[in-house]
C-alpha cells in the first residue's frame, strides 16, 4: 500500500472516555436554554399586565357593508403609535398570525385565524402608510402596510404585509382618503 493509503488508515477518532462530563455539559445546556426560555416568557406576560388598562378589542358589527377592500397576508404585531419597537401584547395584539383584511364603509375587518379577531371603526382610523418595520419585523422599504388606529386613550400601529405587497399602496390611497371624508364630515356638522 501507499504510504497514504496507510495514513488514512491508521487515523481514527479518539474514544470518549467522559462520558459523565459529556452528559453534564448537555444537561447544564439544556437548564440554560430552559431558564432563558421561563424569562422571554414571563417578560412577555409581565409587558402584558403593563399593558392591563387596553380596553376589550372591539369586534365586528353584525352588518359591517360591502367590502371596499379584501386582502389576505400577515399579520406583524402592534405597537405604540410612533414607537415602533413598543409592542403591545394585550388582548392578543402582540400574536403574529395569519389574516384576511376587510376595509368597509364602517370600519377595518381583522380576522386571524388561531389569534383574536378585532375590528376598527372608521372613525378610530387615522392613518395609513408604508413603512419598513414594526417591533420584530424589517422588510424593505415600504414593505409592510401600517395602520394608526385609537384604542381607549393610546393610538395603536398595527403591521400587515399582503401576499401580494403591490396591494399596499391601493389601501394606504382608500384607508386616509376615506379617514379625509370622515373628518370633513365631522367637522361640517
Amino acid at each position: 500500500m501507499t504510504p497514504v493509503i496507510l495514513l488514512a488508515a491508521e487515523k481514527e477518532s479518539a474514544e470518549v472516555t467522559d462520558w459523565a462530563a459529556r452528559v453534564g455539559w448537555l444537561v447544564g445546556l439544556a437548564l440554560f436554554v430552559a431558564l432563558v426560555y421561563w424569562l422571554m416568557r414571563e417578560g412577555w406576560k409581565w409587558r402584558g399586565t403593563l399593558q392591563g388598562d387596553l380596553p376589550e378589542l372591539p369586534a365586528a358589527p353584525d352588518e359591517p357593508g360591502e367590502a371596499r377592500l379584501t386582502m389576505s397576508g400577515r399579520y406583524h404585531g402592534s405597537t405604540t403609535a410612533g414607537h415602533w419597537l413598543d409592542r403591545i401584547v394585550a388582548h392578543g395584539l402582540g400574536t403574529r398570525s395569519r389574516v384576511e383584511l376587510t376595509l368597509t364603509d364602517t370600519g377595518l375587518d381583522v380576522v386571524r385565524p388561531g389569534a383574536t379577531d378585532f375590528f376598527v371603526p372608521l372613525e378610530s382610523l387615522r392613518e395609513a402608510r408604508l413603512d419598513k418595520g414594526i417591533a420584530g419585523k424589517v422588510l424593505t422599504e415600504g414593505g409592510l402596510l401600517v395602520v394608526t388606529w385609537a384604542h381607549g386613550d393610546r393610538l395603536i400601529d398595527s403591521g400587515f404585509r399582503s401576499d401580494r405587497a403591490a396591494e399596499h399602496n391601493a389601501w394606504v390611497d382608500l384607508i386616509n382618503s376615506m379617514i379625509k371624508t370622515t373628518t370633513t364630515e365631522g367637522a361640517e356638522r
